[in-house]
Parts: C-alpha cells; sequence; structure tokens
C-alpha cells in the first residue's frame, strides 16, 4: 500500500534530494523502516535509540500529529501522506 512521504529541507539530502518518495508498510513506523532502509543514516534523525520518535520531531500523517493516532503503530492507508517536520520553538 503506497503512501507518500514528505521530508523537510534538512532531511532532503539524506533522501538524494527528494522532496517526497513513495514508501510501504501497514504502519507510519513501517513506512519510515521502509524509508530508513532505501536512504541510510535517515532514521536515526526521526528515531531514537529505543525506536521511538526524537521529541524534536514530528510525523503528521494526513495533517494529524501521529502521536495523537497511535504513534508509529498508526495504520495507514494507500494514498495516505506522511510528512516529517522538524519540531519548532520559541517564543
Amino acid at each position: 500500500m503506497p503512501v507518500e512521504v514528505r521530508f523537510p529541507g534538512p532531511l532532503q539530502a539524506l533522501a538524494n534530494g527528494a522532496r517526497s518518495v513513495t514508501a510501504d508498510g501497514p504502519t507510519v513506523g513501517e513506512v519510515i523502516g521502509d524509508v530508513g532502509h532505501r536512504f541510510p543514516g535517515l532514521t536515526e534523525r526521526i528515531l531514537d535509540s529505543n525506536g521511538e520518535l526524537h521529541r524534536f520531531v514530528n510525523i503528521y500523517l494526513n495533517d494529524e500529529d501521529v502521536r495523537f493516532l497511535g504513534g508509529l503503530s498508526a495504520p495507514v492507508h494507500s494514498g495516505d501522506v506522511v510528512a516529517i517536520l522538524p519540531a519548532l520553538a520559541g517564543g
């Protein structure tokens, strides 16, 4: 089930300059794993050593924060869009 994965500028370099790629998997975590297999170093920028999202990275599934959809276990469907964004801070 192909989904689109979109990358911010800093991660595009690790994805061979691509702004987005197509990936497969039944969950957000497996989609990230699929992309990580094709682009070495990408997974380490998204997940910590325990396989959890880095706290400074946000992943959205169809504009919804995956932390409110079940995290990396959130199911994906063909045609969905997974966007990886750095967390922003400021004041």
